[in-house]
Order: structure tokens, then C-alpha cells, then sequence
């Protein structure tokens, strides 16, 4: 299936496209399915806006209890830190929402032993998330921003998580930043119904135009994993991210 393209002219009104477009999504679930509608988030500043611009919504245009919020990936910290992206969400989305707890499917214990955490969050979602044929969840739709090193989520390049083929969730040592992550491995992604590159800024030209004309080589260039076996591909990208990148459906 050919990737959907959707070029704005600036970063705000990519955050206004993009609130559209996930309303229309939700809505459409929920006129011809009784399940809720499973939501990965990313963190980063691309997807600020865009939840700020959700949690601004009139109170009926979502009912945010037929909503299943997961998280794509989280940095090991605690929640409460600087550089959480649950406290990101926290404070852009879910202070400002009537969502039950129970639907907000968080790493459990972000800043512990990363495999610790890794694996308690994958217990999580295998409780509340069925797997599909494949043995990973169909999760509606997955918002995932992109680095100028190309990667995705915290699929970082060179890094062990790449290699993984079976687990839903892993702990990922990020050399490059001297870090741990907990993220979704890449066969979780694809098996997604919708994926979503939210791209924003200059500095997401030349990891673009890797992505889409460079040498596949997913080991350096991660983002280059991602592509949803049954689902819909979408690039969503302001014109500064595209640049003179000549993207085409």
C-alpha cells in the first residue's frame, strides 16, 4: 500500500491537520467498531502542539473513554521528570481530558532497570491489547516523529532493537546519547492499522530525504523499518521538513 502525503505550510498548521485528521480517524472507528481506538503517542515537540490542540477540542468531539492511550516509546526516567514523555503527554493532554486511568496504558516504571520496565510494560499491554493473526496487536493508529540520524520511536541506529522480530516492547541502550529506552520494536509498529511521521523543521530535510531515496540499510537508518503490512502509511510534514525533497505517493 502506497504511503498517504500531506504537506502543510507551517508547523501550526500541520498540528491543525493533524487534529483533523485523528478526529476523523477516531470517529470513523467508532461508527463501525465496539472496541476503543488504540492510540500510540510520541514524544518530541512535533506532537506537542497536536495534543495541546486535542486537549482544546470542544468536551464531546471525542469521548476519550472509547480512547486506549499507549506509549511508543519513553526515555528511563520517572514519570515526573523533565524529559518524560509521559510527563509531556501529562501535561499537554491528559490534565486536560476525562479519560479513565485505567485507559492510559503508561510504561508502568519508567526509571527502573530498563528490562524491568520493558517487560512489565509489555505484560501491560499483552493484558489489555489481543494480538492479532501475526502475535502482535493491531493498534489503530501510531504517531511517531523521525531524527535527523533517522531514526524513529527508539529505534536508534545500530542498536539491539532492531534485530528483534518477536517481542512487542524492549529495552533499547541508545550509545548515542548514553541512555536507555523502553520502546514498541519495529514488527509492533507495522502491524498497525495507521502509522503516522509527524515531521516538523529544517532539520528533518536530509533525514527525509534518506528515508526516501537513500540506500536501505534499516541498521544504519531505522525509520526505513517501518512499513505496516496491512495498515496505512502517512506522511505529515510541514513544507520546512520537506524542504526540496521531491516526496511522491
Amino acid at each position: 500500500m502506497k504511503p498517504k502525503i500531506h504537506i502543510t505550510p507551517t508547523a501550526q498548521s500541520l498540528a491543525e491537520f493533524a487534529c483533523d485528521w485523528l478526529v476523523n480517524l477516531i470517529e470513523e472507528h467508532c461508527r463501525t467498531h465496539s472496541a476503543p481506538f488504540t492510540l500510540a503517542l510520541s514524544g518530541g515537540s512535533t506532537p506537542k502542539r497536536l495534543y495541546q490542540l486535542l486537549a482544546e477540542l470542544p468536551v464531546a468531539t471525542i469521548d476519550w473513554k472509547r480512547i486506549v492511550l499507549v506509549w511508543g516509546d519513553e526515555r528511563n526516567f520517572p514519570k515526573e521528570h523533565a524529559d518524560s514523555n509521559f510527563r509531556m503527554v501529562k501535561e499537554n493532554l491528559l490534565d486536560h481530558i476525562d479519560i479513565p486511568p485505567e485507559n492510559i496504558l503508561a510504561v508502568p516504571n519508567p526509571g527502573a532497570l530498563p528490562e524491568v520496565a520493558a517487560q512489565q510494560y509489555e505484560a501491560l499491554l499483552r493484558k489489555e491489547l489481543s494480538p492479532g493473526a501475526n502475535g502482535f496487536p493491531v493498534i489503530d493508529c501510531v504517531l511517531l516523529g523521525m531524527g535527523e540520524d533517522v531514526h524513529t520511536a527508539s529505534l536508534f541506529p545500530q542498536t539491539m532493537a532492531l534485530r528483534e522480530s518477536s517481542r512487542w516492547t524492549v529495552a533499547n541502550h541508545v550509545p548515542q546519547h548514553n541512555t536507555w529506552r523502553v520502546t514498541l520494536t519495529a514488527p509492533c509498529i507495522n502491524s498497525a492499522r495507521h502509522v503516522a511521521f509527524l515531521l516538523s523543521g529544517q532539520g528533518k530535510e536530509s533525514a527525509l530525504q534518506t528515508l526516501w531515496y537513500g540506500p536501505f540499510d534499516p541498521q544504519l537508518y531505522p525509520a526505513q523499518l517501518i512499513q505496516p503490512t496491512d495498515g496505512q502509511l502517512w506522511f505529515l510534514a510541514d513544507r520546512a521538513a520537506v524542504g526540496k525533497v521531491e516526496l511522491t505517493n
